[in-house]
């Protein structure tokens, strides 16, 4: 038989452990673009995507780890060009605000599908009503984190020091806790920026991946995506 002390501290370890579990954070949405309707929110939270197009654009799938990739227009130099993106209903839930935040994707991007700016996925705007995002951007397809206040329209980014445009797939992800910004490349940190205290993202604008809309400059992303997520803690 167990000794009462070695009997007690096992409850305690089932207590933490069951406590740590129920306390660990789950994804506010997440994509995984399997199944039946490729843009569901697999998390139940209802948050699906619906496309918003322009010229002709449309998205693809390809097979990916078992499962099915999103595949975006090709780039196009001579106007009118294909757009399209994503978007998610407008809703507070995916409004961070000063709280701590993760968000990523798995990306695959051609050295020929670089542009000067390739936008992920998003919730707000730099110019008007605070954002938080995630990009590829220049020729070198160096992706960035970026955030904007709701009250100072100054944009904070960190950005990798290394590239992804290399034709393979890799994992990205954002990560904000105070004052700290991080991006990750394939579980790695490549690059950091602090940010304003109290920066807080609260905007009524939806939550979209793969531009900021259908319109001309929409920052159009031009390869292949899957397994995009947001965690709010």
């Amino acid at each position: 038989m167990l000794r009462r002390s070695a009997l007690c501290a096992l409850m305690l370890l089932a207590v933490g452990t069951a406590t740590s579990a129920a306390a660990a954070p789950t994804d506010t949405v997440r994509y995984t673009f399997d199944g039946s309707f490729v843009l569901a929110d697999v998390t139940g939270n209802g948050h699906d995507l619906s496309p918003v197009s322009r010229n002709g654009g449309a998205f693809g799938t390809v097979p990916h780890n078992g499962g099915k990739a999103l595949v975006f227009p090709t780039p196009c130099h001579n106007e009118p060009c294909p757009r399209i993106a994503l978007r998610a209903p407008t809703t507070a839930e995916l409004n961070p605000g000063r709280r701590p935040i993760r968000y990523g994707a798995s990306v695959r991007l051609a050295a020929d599908q670089t542009t000067k700016g390739e936008n992920i996925m998003q919730k707000g705007y730099s110019i008007r009503g605070s954002q938080y995002k995630l990009q590829v951007d220049g020729l070198a397809g160096r992706p960035s984190c970026v955030f904007v206040d709701d009250r100072r329209l100054a944009i904070h980014a960190a950005i990798s020091n290394v590239g992804v445009a290399d034709d393979r797939w890799h994992v990205l992800e954002c990560r904000r806790t105070g004052s700290r910004l991080s991006i990750l490349v394939d579980g790695l940190i490549r690059g950091r920026a602090t940010l304003p205290a109290g920066l807080s993202v609260s905007n009524h604008i939806p939550f979209s991946i793969g531009g900021k809309g259908s319109f001309t400059d929409n920052d159009q992303f031009q390869g292949m995506l899957d397994d995009v997520w947001v965690e709010i803690s």
